[in-house]
């Protein structure tokens, strides 16, 4: 285990890099520019990133040694953060308050696909979990990962405010920039077997290359994962939505120092889910757990903003972190068991440009939506007129409206997925059973700690 938790220390350091880059980055545009537009294009272009690279990611994780893809994905990250740097140092402050201007979104680039490199190290953990951890285990190891997860979006939403409060992007980076050269010199001399076999001569080698076509007849062999996946797709569709305008509404009712601190003391729910997980497990039926958590989410999405109180949304955000973890860690425990590992790599990186690749559509067209629709609805019009009496009207009630209608969606979307055919053909596949009645009886049943 001695291997294992050093990968979770290291991986807890490049969150904090990522994630810290990444929430500083949306905070500072939006304070820059002023703009509902600009933050929604900062989720689209990370999330289009996401789906874009899932692929190639995921064969890079396949085809080479874990531990080496992630060395390389924190010298990566250090470069497009230096250069992020100097083009911030070199250029006039005042191109960076035009939500139009180009070199704004140049630096938003280059900043975002410093981010994506860290992404090496979501697909190759879980692949690791597979190869260090036994079966019956792997669900309370997902735990811990979901809790590490956790203790860096804590550590990030607390510094990230305060960062760029006081030095903006330019402290943010150079933070960066020692945090990925610390994970580097920690990874380096860790010693991790990860049971590679080498070729025989005489006999055909894979090719390294990406091969969707291979990867998707591996899912489709196993009766219901793509619906898990098109599953956590849908979600993702609606979950662009908290990227989009989630800190925009924060930022409207408090200020930008109190909203960072206040994400980094809700974020204990991640930490304290982990923990739950860890000692728990998910259940027979971690399909089953899955579903159940995606429910209760979207119900407090429907009324976590129907008023504006900024102890509404702390409580509803709360459990939202409180039971993500959950819905991570089951869908990664499914994937491990029934997914060949010499395919994890892929089918990971698949799964994560599938899912992702709604949340760019969503994060693209809400933001403008937003601004230019929905604000205008509840601010002076037909909307306000309806319903402005007790759901508020002007700016944050238009974005307060769109998570209510999202969260109506989502719980609707769940109801069905539990009782589709293949919620039961994936729990049977799991489970190794054709027996679908008694893994709906038991599935929510936890296993021992």
């Amino acid at each position: 285990m001695t291997p294992f938790y050093h990968l979770l220390g290291n991986n807890l350091i490049a969150n904090i890099t990522n994630f810290t880059v990444w929430f500083a980055l949306t905070f500072w545009v939006y304070i820059e520019t002023q703009s509902v537009f600009a933050t929604g294009m900062i989720a689209g272009v990370y999330l289009v990133f996401t789906a874009g690279f899932g692929f190639w990611l995921g064969s890079i994780v396949d085809h080479n040694p874990k531990k080496l893809a992630m060395l390389g994905s924190s010298v990566v990250s250090a470069a497009f953060y230096a250069v992020s740097l100097a083009l911030l140092l070199l250029s006039p402050a005042e191109a960076f308050t035009n939500p139009y201007s180009p070199q704004l979104w140049i630096f938003v680039f280059l900043v975002m696909l410093g981010v994506i490199a860290g992404n090496i190290r979501s697909i190759a953990l879980p692949t690791l979990v597979t190869i260090l951890i036994p079966e019956d285990r792997r669900d309370k190891a997902n735990g811990l990962v979901g809790m590490v997860s956790g203790i860096g979006f804590l550590t990030t939403s607390v510094i990230s405010g305060f960062l760029v409060a006081w030095g903006g992007m330019v402290a943010t980076l150079s933070l960066a920039l020692v945090l990925t050269l610390l994970a580097f010199a920690h990874l380096f001399p860790v010693r991790i077997d990860e049971g590679r076999v080498e070729a025989v001569p005489g006999e055909p080698v894979e090719p390294k290359r990406v091969d969707i076509k291979g990867t998707i007849a591996v899912i489709a062999a196993v009766p219901g994962l793509f619906a898990l996946i098109f599953f956590a797709t849908f979600n993702n569709f609606l979950g662009g939505i908290f990227m989009a305008l989630l800190d925009a509404y924060g930022l409207s009712l408090v200020s930008v120092q109190v909203w960072g601190l206040l994400l980094g003391v809700l974020s204990t729910a991640f930490i304290l889910s982990g923990i739950i997980i860890a000692r728990t497990g998910l259940g027979k039926n971690p399909l089953r757990t899955l579903l159940l958590v995606n429910l209760i989410t979207w119900s407090v999405c429907c009324v976590f903003t129907i008023q504006p109180s900024i102890w509404l949304l702390a409580v509803g955000c709360f459990i939202w972190m409180l039971l993500s973890p959950y819905a991570e860690a089951a869908e990664h425990t499914t994937l491990q068991k029934v997914v060949p590992l010499e395919r994890q790599g892929r089918v990971f990186g698949f799964a994560q440009s599938v899912e992702q690749a709604a949340s760019p559509l969503t994060a693209f067209l809400i933001g403008p939506l937003t601004q230019f629709i929905v604000i205008p609805f509840m601010t002076d019009g037909a909307g306000a007129d309806a319903i402005g009496g007790w759901f508020g009207t002007g700016p944050a009630r238009g974005i307060a409206l769109v998570f209510t209608v999202a969260g109506i969606v989502g719980v609707v979307v769940t109801l069905l997925a539990l009782r589709s055919k293949y919620y039961r053909q994936l729990s049977a596949a799991y489970a190794g059973s054709s027996d679908d009645d008694d893994l709906d009886g038991e599935g929510a049943k936890a296993s021992p700690a």
